[in-house]
Formats: C-alpha cells, sequence, structure tokens
C-alpha cells in the first residue's frame, strides 16, 4: 500500500497542518502542555529569511497523514554536515502504511543528495513501537551519549555569566 504514499515540502500554506503534526506529536509524546509555537513561529523558522528549519509532508492520496521537521547539523570528526530530525510523526489512521519509512528514506536519500555524513534523530526511551521500527530500518541506539539542555532561566544565567 505504500504506492499511495508521496512526499512533498511542506508550504506557507500548510502551516496550519505542520502546527496541528507538532500538537499530536507533544499529545503522544505527552508533553502537549509545553507546546508554545504558534503558526508565526513556524512561519519565521521554517519560510522566514533564514530558514532554520526544513519540513515534508507525507500524503496519502493527497493529504497530509505525517510530518518530518529537520534541519542541518556538523559532525567535526566527519567534517561534513549531517541532517537532525528533530520530528518525525504519522497519524495513528495512517500507520503501517509505509507513510514513516517513505518519510525516513526520502531524508536518507536528501542526507545523502546534500553531501551529509549522517542522519540523526532522538526518541524518547519508553517509545518501544518506534525504537523497534528505527531498528527495523538499520538504525543504531547510541546509549552511551547523553542529551543535554539549558532552557529557561538557565539559559539566561548562563547567556549573562
Amino acid at each position: 500500500m505504500t504506492d499511495a504514499i508521496t512526499i512533498r515540502p511542506a508550504t506557507r500554506h500548510d502551516l496550519p497542518e505542520v502546527l496541528s503534526f507538532i500538537r499530536e506529536l507533544a499529545t503522544y509524546e505527552r508533553l502537549a502542555e509545553q507546546v508554545q509555537a504558534t503558526e508565526a513561529d513556524l512561519a519565521a523558522a521554517l519560510f522566514g529569511p533564514r530558514p532554520y528549519a526544513e519540513v515534508v509532508l507525507a500524503c496519502l492520496a493527497g493529504t497530509p497523514v505525517g510530518f518530518a521537521l529537520f534541519f542541518h547539523n556538523f559532525s567535526t570528526v566527519t567534517g561534513k554536515p549531517g541532517i537532525y530530525l528533530e520530528d518525525l510523526f504519522v497519524r495513528p489512521e495512517a500507520r503501517g502504511r509505509g507513510a514513516g519509512k517513505r518519510l525516513l528514506s526520502w531524508l536518507a536519500r536528501t542526507t545523502l543528495e546534500r553531501g551529509c555524513a549522517r542522519l540523526d534523530w532522538a526518541v524518547l526511551d519508553w517509545n518501544a513501537p518506534s525504537i523497534g521500527f528505527y531498528r527495523s530500518l538499520g538504525a543504531a541506539r547510541l546509549d552511551e551519549w547523553t542529551t543535554m539542555r539549558v532552557t529557561g532561566a538557565a539559559l539566561e544565567r548562563l547567556a549573562h555569566s
């Protein structure tokens, strides 16, 4: 059934749908109360003078059923850029039809076409279905790495120290 799935870049017109995907993913990840993004934020970040990220949509018979938001990073070890997949989500009713695999395949192809050395992403440790799916595609878990983050007041303190 994967033949009905197409991948296309998001446009400004898709911003309400992209924000909806972000909210649905946040609900799935038990983070809904943390979503602060607005359509205006996304318009500036995705389509402003300096785009910070890109979005592609997985469509089933022309209707968006999934999305991937990604951006470039850089590896000093390889001396090459990479692609970091920030978010990937497929609506429950469309799962099992190949949308997730099509999105990741598109990202892998784009990674190679852009001369990037690797495609990275994070997954919540409790998300067994996604971990199993990613492993089935050949992704390796990097257990030796711990993600660190600084936000809010701690970010302010660090910026002014």
